[in-house]
């Protein structure tokens, strides 16, 4: 199966390469966008998110395991993808710099995840527990708020995919991509690509040579 045919670094700690505390001030201007934030506020966020360095074609957490963090990419791109029945990979989710990232409901609810973390490319991130994260919404009402907007989204991210995937023809969704996430389609192999949209590779390879031609 590709599950252990596929060579991966799993997510040790010598991979890792703390980075500089002033890193956070990246983090909450893009929480400030979204929700007002206090200098308390601000100091829990440099409290409970830590900040980290991951090299690519890292699995953080995979699926079957309860998922512990919250990741949000301050540079980067990451994945969530699970091993079917045949042990192909697929794609259900792509995230890009300024995002959050985790198996949602898993993670939410503590339950064991269907779906592995990974960075697709070399990523900057910051990383919060669900513990920490319960303390942080307990502590402050502006990141109680901004939760909820993180996982109102999460949740209707995929709700569209597959609204998409139920509703529109391969092409549809590829030049969907193309107009609303461009930057996707320049950083991440286009066999990743394929997979979230629902379709083969050579599918989508066939589909760009017809746009493109």
């Amino acid at each position: 199966m590709a599950l252990y045919g596929y060579s991966r670094n799993l997510c040790h700690l010598f991979l890792f390469q703390w980075l500089p505390m002033n890193k956070h001030q990246y983090l909450t201007e893009i929480i400030s966008k979204s929700v007002s934030l206090s200098e308390r506020d601000i100091k829990l966020c440099q409290l409970y998110f830590e900040p980290l360095s991951i090299p690519r074609n890292t699995v953080l957490d995979e699926q079957t395991k309860t998922p512990e963090y919250l990741y949000f990419i301050s540079s980067g791109y990451m994945r969530l993808f699970y091993y079917d029945q045949n042990g192909d990979e697929q794609t259900t989710f792509v995230c890009s710099p300024n995002g959050f990232i985790t198996p949602f409901l898993s993670f939410i609810h503590q339950t064991q995840a269907s779906e592995n973390v990974e960075c697709i490319t070399d990523c900057d991130i910051f990383r919060i527990t669900n513990n920490n994260l319960k303390k942080l919404i307990d502590e402050s009402e502006s990141f109680k708020a901004f939760s909820l907007i993180i996982f109102e989204q999460a949740m209707a991210s995929t709700a569209q995919r597959a609204n998409d995937l139920a509703t529109l023809s391969a092409e549809q969704r590829y030049k969907k991509l193309m107009a609303n996430q461009p930057l996707l389609i320049q950083n991440i192999p286009i066999q990743y690509i394929a997979s979230y949209l629902g379709m083969k590779p050579e599918s989508l390879s066939r589909i760009r040579r017809q746009i493109f031609s």
